[in-house]
């Protein structure tokens, strides 16, 4: 017999999907202990709890696995057979739709004017307070993209409009935008796409109380402090229209206590989720229930409409990156992105992507 710790081991599942799978009689173990509850499993039902790992790996229904692991039992092979066979067609048909819905994107995309080669052309001198880029800086430099083959996501946004600088950063998962205060230019508007190491190298001359200069030139950028200068060219690529994106409706709020509320995170429930990518690690989730003035850490959030689950390791850098003692969470539908605003500035907050719950 195997305990449910090592079927989770040695399956690929985890001991809440288990848990789960045994409540949604998909797989019930073969004996639970009466004292206890403790869950035991047969030496045949190892190799069916990987069936069914593949299975949902490959986005098969439960109502279908539930028949598949019958049919395996009970050796009907015509019967799981032609259920592996529907649900290729019917990935092969989502993957058919998906292309020429891809299609017609890139055809009006090709059709289209980019409207950000306008606004590189200016030369742009800002003279900022270096503590506030430096917080800035800190605040967006955790969303930004590693992806090789989205690099117009490799970087940090200067985003240079009426006077003010604005910087931001994605990765698709999660986007991170944070105001500057600035003088020196009220010209028209101004975006370049910094590299992250030049960020970084940037984020590296900011420490004292002093002013520095910003400039943009073309598709130059260097910042100069004092007698110190980290300068390089900007990613030749358009970054996605962030202001577009970050227009939410108002949601539910609760003030937190930053270190309480990473303790909770950090110790609270998990969840497992899916991969961010394909054959990458599985991710930990937090679900949270958030309400008008409190937020909490839950065991489950499926059905319930004033829960969201996110990233664990997502929401704790953005507890960091919030720098105060208080921040606000925001969430709206348990589809909509996750906020962490300051409580000081509307203009610098980050968002989290929801992860959706299907067990």
């Amino acid at each position: 017999m195997h305990s449910i710790g090592e079927m989770a081991r040695d399956s690929g599942l985890s001991v809440s999907a288990l848990r789960f799978y045994d409540g949604a009689g998909v797989l019930v173990p073969a004996r639970v202990d009466p004292a206890t509850g403790y869950r035991w499993y047969g030496p045949e039902q190892l190799e069916e709890s990987r069936v069914l790992a593949r299975l949902r790996r490959a986005g098969m229904p439960l109502a279908d696995i539930r028949l598949v692991l019958a049919g395996l039992s009970g050796a009907d092979t015509d019967l799981v057979r032609g259920l592996l066979r529907a649900h290729l067609r019917r990935l092969e048909q989502g993957l058919s739709d998906a292309r020429g819905e891809f299609s017609t994107v890139r055809a009006l995309l090709e059709r289209r004017e980019n409207p950000m080669t306008p606004l590189r052309t200016a030369t742009v001198r800002l003279t900022l307070r270096a503590p506030e880029l430096a917080e800035a800086l800190d605040a967006v430099r955790f969303a930004a993209g590693t992806d090789p083959e989205l690099p117009m996501l490799g970087g940090v946004l200067f985003d240079v409009d009426g006077g003010a600088l604005r910087l931001a950063a994605t990765d698709r998962y999660r986007m991170a935008v944070a105001g500057v205060g600035a003088a020196g230019y009220d010209g028209p508007r101004v975006q370049v796409l910094v590299p992250c190491r030049l960020a970084d190298a940037m984020r590296a001359l900011l420490g004292e109380d002093t002013s520095v200069q910003l400039t943009v030139d073309a598709d130059r950028v260097a910042l100069r402090a004092g007698d110190h200068e980290a300068a390089g060219q900007c990613l030749d690529h358009d970054f996605p229209d962030y202001r577009r994106l970050v227009r939410l409706p108002a949601g539910r709020r609760a003030l937190v206590d930053v270190e309480a509320f990473r303790h909770a995170v950090e110790t609270g429930p998990v969840r497992d989720g899916e991969p961010r990518e394909p054959d990458g690690p599985l991710v930990d989730l937090t679900v949270l229930e958030v309400a008008d003035g409190a937020v909490s850490v839950c065991e489950e959030g499926r059905g319930a409409p004033d829960r969201v689950a996110v990233n664990r390791a997502f929401l704790l850098q953005a507890l960091a990156a919030g720098a105060r003692d208080e921040l606000i969470v925001e969430a709206g539908a348990p589809t909509a992105p996750l906020a962490v605003r300051r409580t000081d500035s509307e203009d610098t907050f980050s968002l989290l992507m929801p992860v959706r719950l299907d067990d």
